[in-house]
């Protein structure tokens, strides 16, 4: 559903949204392979919220350089 990964230099991001059963979804943060988020949500407004503040996070990143990895 969402998945990006940013890379600068030797430090690297992941961040994730995805489906989990019966009706949820799990949210991720992980930086340098440590996970920094993770949460169970069954509520989609929160999930919404979750993707904007990864979006806005991921923008800014790459304004100080960090590029999207596949």
């Amino acid at each position: 559903m969402f998945s990006l990964s940013l890379r600068l230099a030797d430090h690297t991001r992941h961040y994730s949204i995805s489906p989990v059963a019966p009706s949820g979804w799990e949210v991720r943060f992980e930086e340098d392979r440590t996970v920094r988020r993770h949460d169970l949500y069954q509520d989609w407004h929160r999930v919404e919220r979750a993707q904007a503040l990864f979006e806005l996070e991921v923008q800014r990143l790459r304004e100080r350089g960090w590029l999207v990895i596949r």
